[in-house]
Parts: structure tokens; sequence; C-alpha cells
């Protein structure tokens, strides 16, 4: 019998963890990611017992995909200038009151190997939310991830990391508005 290695081994410990703090609590949790292309979600869903506390998700990678699941008008799509805080609050906030989650946790980030000239559109740059009934949670990562082969994937794990970290940092009241 073989074995899968999923969730990747940088993530299990956080989304065992996540997992833990949602059903103790009895509280729900949703997602709307972009450059982790759906591992939230996946690892989230991983764990025994989803059912009790996954409510949805989204991969909205793209803007059309925005605008047809996640509540963007195209004044978003004119003025969107890559990945922000603001950008993730909205999506997250959005996400959250459509499906009445507890939380909802959202990313969007450059996973690479090419980017632009501006610090959101640098390979590594990540900006996460998580909405909750206290406010909207922001934080702002580079995850120095070196270019070269498995960059992008490197970085897509990364992206799921940190999201789940912020969602444990909010859950367990150490996160700060």
């Amino acid at each position: 019998m073989s074995t899968v290695d999923f969730p990747p081994k940088e993530v299990r410990e956080v989304v065992n963890e996540v997992a833990a703090l949602l059903k103790d609590r009895k509280e729900t949790i949703s997602v709307a990611e972009t450059a982790a292309g759906g591992i939230i979600s996946a690892s989230l869903l991983s764990v025994q017992g989803a059912s009790t506390y996954y409510k949805g998700g989204l991969t909205v990678y793209t803007l059309d995909s925005r605008i047809a699941f996640a509540g963007w008008t195209p004044d978003n799509v004119t003025t969107y200038k890559g990945p922000s805080p603001a950008v993730v609050s909205g999506l997250a906030d959005n996400v959250r009151g459509r499906l009445g989650s507890t939380y909802t946790v959202s990313e969007s980030g450059t996973a690479g190997p090419t980017g632009g000239a501006t610090r959101n559109r640098t390979p590594g740059y990540v900006a996460l939310a998580v909405s909750s009934d206290k406010g909207t949670f922001t934080r702002e990562v580079e995850t120095g991830v070196p270019k070269g082969e498995g960059m992008r994937e490197s970085n897509m794990v990364r992206f799921a990391v940190e999201a789940l970290t912020l969602l444990k940092d909010v859950i367990k009241g150490d996160a700060k508005l």
C-alpha cells in the first residue's frame, strides 16, 4: 500500500492545528485563493471531519473568475494593480458574506517565475486576509524562495502555509488588525 504525501509536509502541521481549532470551537471556514491554486482548500479538506468546518472555497485565479464568483465589478478590474491587502480583504469579506462562514481566508500573490517591477509583482510576494466578525486581518509576506526550478510550486506551498498561519493567529486571537 502506498501513502500519499499530501498535504505537503510544510502545510501539514498548521492545517492540522487550524482544523482542530475550528472543530473544537464549532466554527467554520471558507476560502478565496488565487496563486495558491487550491492548496489551501485541498489541505483543509484533507483532514478528517472537514465537513464539520469547511463551508466552501473558490480558486479565483483570473479577473474573469473574480467577476463571475467573487463579487468583483468591472471597476475592480480597471483599478486592479496586482495583489494587495485591499484586494484580498475584499475577496475575503465577499466570500464570507456569501457563504456565512465564521472566517474566510484569502490570498493573492506572485508565484513566479516571472513578475513585474513593483513589490507586489515580485515572485514570492503574497497578500493575505482573514475576514471574521472581529474585522478583516491582513498580512503581507515575501517568501524569499530563490529563482530556479520549482520556484513557482515552492511559492504556492509557502502561500498556503502563510495563509493558514494567519488564519490560526486570528482564531487564537494572536493577530492584530
